[in-house]
């Protein structure tokens, strides 16, 4: 015997008129507890709503693009009746108070309601940052499901106060601890006795028009202007010699045609700068919170710029150190297409460890890039041009590379930068150095 149960909208913060990005079922479809029905997107994060049963969609009560809040009916699942009491009983059941803004009066009057568990996953570019745990030496007890779990979420399971009997960590604990910090207000401005900037009628000058700024462009605003303003920055520019590397790159398209690949510089960059970061780990490395201690990454996952109509992503190549020029070349194509497409997941851009931004198709002779935190570092490259260069008693042309590097002043002083430099020119100028 089947039964009907409306499947509602869980508690989200308090949000109210969150829009719907994703539908991801439809009516017909089977769906199994925890696969995910919709995804919501607020102004500050996503957050996919997985099916708290399994069952049969038979109808659904809401659309892309629509607005919802905590208890609108998502839709209505057949579910199968085991023995007498359903299985699914002992989950809560939603307040007795129908479903806002929709029309569930065509329900049975004994239609059970069921609120799901929310996934959030948090939007930010960056990490936001984190209460210190009670004991940092403590180590977490929780089971293997709810530690996948809580890597899912990009969740520190040392940082989630347990409820659990003898301290275990639940699946709800993550779970309130991920939605504590999507509530987390921003931390208020630094103290600068900047006055604000007074408001503008620019139509008294002329025509003009409104238009909003996307989302990516209002979270990369609000990191970057922190990381700005709360790290000292120092660029330093150098010129690296790519006169043979671009004439190897060149020699290699017959053989990347063959795979339907395309490789641009950057695959090169980013071998040339894995081995800069092996001989200068440093740079590979983030600054405690507490300001004393200095840790060193022994991975490798390269941050990539990647231009979108929306504004800048910087999904990491990981585990760079372990992949040729071709799979480099085939997994920035990829990430790529689908930064481009809008499909990369959160997890998807974070844990790098350092990061390249390439205008080098576009142009420009040099730029001061932004670090990007909780990295120390972040290598700015320009367009390559031919220029006369005195070698060996003459002037030849020679393909030059401008590279900017901008630097964490608390962690790189000017003459490690300097060396780091020197050494990651001397890479490009010679790929034979990367082998070494």
């Amino acid at each position: 015997m089947s039964i009907e149960k409306i499947i509602t909208v869980p508690d989200i913060g308090g949000f109210k008129d969150v829009a719907i990005i994703e539908v991801l079922v439809k009516p017909g479809d089977t769906v199994t507890a925890e696969e995910s029905l919709i995804t919501l997107e607020s102004d500050k994060a996503a957050m996919e709503i997985p099916c708290p049963v399994s069952g049969t969609v038979k109808s659904m009560n809401v659309k892309l693009g629509d607005k919802v809040s905590q208890g609108s009916a998502i839709l209505t699942l057949l579910m199968e009746e085991s023995g007498g009491q359903p299985a699914e009983a002992k989950l809560s059941e939603a307040p007795s108070q129908p479903a806002p803004a929709l029309d569930t009066a065509h329900q049975p009057a004994t239609q059970p309601v069921l609120t799901a568990q929310p996934v959030p996953v948090t939007s930010l570019p960056l990490a936001m940052p984190e209460a210190s745990p009670e004991d940092p030496s403590a180590k977490p007890h929780a089971s293997p499901s709810v530690r996948r779990f809580a890597r899912e979420l990009g969740a520190d399971l040392a940082r989630v106060k347990a409820s659990g009997p003898k301290g275990r960590v639940l699946k709800e604990d993550v779970q309130n601890y991920v939605k504590s910090r999507m509530q987390a207000p921003e931390r208020p401005a630094l103290g600068l006795n900047v006055p604000d900037a007074s408001e503008v009628d620019f139509s008294q000058f002329g025509p003009i028009e409104s238009r909003p700024l996307s989302r990516i462009q209002k979270l990369s605003g609000a990191n970057l202007h922190r990381n700005w303003v709360t790290i000292p920055h120092v660029t330093l520019y150098e010129e690296a010699d790519i006169t043979d590397l671009e004439t190897f790159r060149v020699s290699l398209k017959a053989e990347a045609d063959k795979q339907n690949l395309r490789v641009t510089l950057l695959p090169f960059l980013v071998k040339a700068v894995v081995a800069a970061l092996k001989a200068f780990p440093s740079f590979n490395a983030s600054l405690a919170a507490n300001g004393e201690e200095l840790i060193l990454k022994n991975y490798y996952h390269i941050g990539v710029a990647i231009d979108t109509p929306d504004g800048l992503v910087v999904p990491p190549l990981r585990n760079a150190d372990t992949k040729g020029v071709f799979d480099l070349a085939k997994e920035l194509a990829d990430l790529g297409e689908r930064a481009r497409g809008k499909k990369l997941r959160i997890p998807e851009l974070q844990g790098g460890t350092f990061t390249i931004s390439s205008l080098g198709g576009i142009g420009g002779t040099g730029f001061t890039p932004i670090i990007n935190a909780p990295e120390v570092a972040i290598l700015g490259v320009s367009k390559a041009q031919t220029r006369a260069v005195y070698r060996d008693g003459q002037f030849v042309p020679r393909l030059m590379l401008p590279l900017s590097l901008s630097f964490d002043h608390r962690v790189i002083d000017g003459a490690g930068a300097a060396r780091f430099c020197a050494y990651l020119a001397q890479a490009l100028g010679d790929m034979r150095r990367v082998l070494l």
